[in-house]
């Protein structure tokens, strides 16, 4: 299964919906390529709706990391909302969370741009709950 990413932009932030897997070969290169092409472009705000992401690897963590990293370096921010229980491992998870910003719903990672506005950090002790159930 190949990766494909729809784009979207609501408020001046891009949100990339990831539908399929980010593994080690070509999906890890499509997700760095349109990176580049976004950091080009002048995005730096990047939202990624996790929804419909099927299978994330070690590389795929990685190349996540990675991007938060890129888009800090360019004075901006990644947040990441609607992680898929199916490729959740809670040690990858709660990584992500230390690394990176991580919210529950769109609009909540949207308003983490704008500093006054009520947002809901992601809580992993309720997403491992979720898991058991």
């Amino acid at each position: 299964m190949s990766l494909e990413i729809v784009h979207a932009e609501k408020e001046g932030i891009e949100i990339l919906t990831l539908h399929g897997q980010l593994t080690l070969g070509p999906e890890d290169l499509v997700f760095r390529k349109g990176l580049t092409g976004l950091l080009h472009a002048g995005t730096i705000r990047v939202i990624l709706n996790l929804t419909d992401l099927q299978s994330l690897d070690s590389t795929g963590l990685d190349t996540l990391l990675f991007a938060a990293a890129e888009l800090r370096r360019a004075g901006g921010n990644l947040a990441i909302f609607n992680t898929n229980p199916a490729f959740s491992d809670p040690p990858a998870e709660a990584q992500l969370q230390v690394t990176m910003p991580m919210y529950s719903t769109e609009l909540d990672a949207i308003n983490s741009f704008f500093p006054g506005r009520a947002i809901r950090h992601f809580d992993i002790l309720d997403f491992v709950d979720s898991l058991k159930r």
